[in-house]
C-alpha cells in the first residue's frame, strides 16, 4: 500500500492498480510504464513538481509530452516557475522521484491536469512508487487532488 492507494480507498472511488519491474537505467519513468503496460503514452500521465521559488505546484501530464514552464506558470498565475529540487519534492510529497504519484501527498499542493485528461475515460498516474501505476477515472483524479485543467505541455512523440 502506499498513500495514494489509501487515498483512493478512503475516498470510495473505483481504481485499478497495475504493478511493472522497473527498471533503475531508465531516463524516463513514465515511458518505461507505458511500454511495459502495454499502453498508450498518451494515457500515462507524468507529475512533476514545480516551483516559483516560494511555492510548490504539480503539473500532471501524459508522458508523451513535455512540460511547458510558460504554460504551467500561465495557468497557475504566477510569472516564472523551473522544476523543483528533487529533495524539495520528496520532503513535500513524500514520494521519490520517478515515484510521485499526485494523489495522496504529505502536503496538498497546487495541481493543473492537462487537458489532453478529457479525452480519455481514465488515465494512469504513479501510485506513489516506480513500478507501480494506479488506473482511475479522470473526474475522480481531479476531486482527489482539487485540481483544475489547462494545456501544459508539448507533443514530442
Amino acid at each position: 500500500m502506499t498513500p495514494a492507494i489509501d487515498a483512493a480507498q478512503k475516498a470510495g472511488i473505483p481504481f485499478r492498480v497495475d504493478e511493472y519491474e522497473h527498471s533503475p537505467a531508465t531516463k524516463s519513468f513514465g515511458l518505461d510504464a507505458a511500454k511495459k503496460l502495454g499502453l498508450s503514452p498518451d494515457r500515462v500521465f507524468k507529475t512533476l513538481v514545480v516551483t516559483d521559488g516560494k511555492h510548490l505546484y504539480v503539473g500532471v501530464l501524459p508522458v508523451s509530452n513535455q512540460l511547458n514552464l510558460k504554460l504551467m506558470a500561465k495557468a497557475l498565475g504566477v510569472k516564472k516557475i523551473a522544476m523543483a529540487d528533487k529533495h524539495q519534492v520528496a520532503v513535500s510529497t513524500g514520494y521519490v522521484l520517478g515515484g510521485v504519484s499526485p494523489i495522496g501527498q504529505k502536503k496538498s499542493l497546487p495541481t493543473i491536469i492537462d487537458s489532453s485528461a478529457h479525452k480519455m475515460a481514465s488515465i494512469h498516474v504513479s501510485a506513489g512508487r516506480r513500478g507501480l501505476e494506479i488506473e482511475l477515472n479522470v473526474e475522480d483524479l481531479q476531486r482527489l487532488t482539487n485540481a483544475r485543467f489547462a494545456d501544459l505541455g508539448l507533443f514530442l512523440h
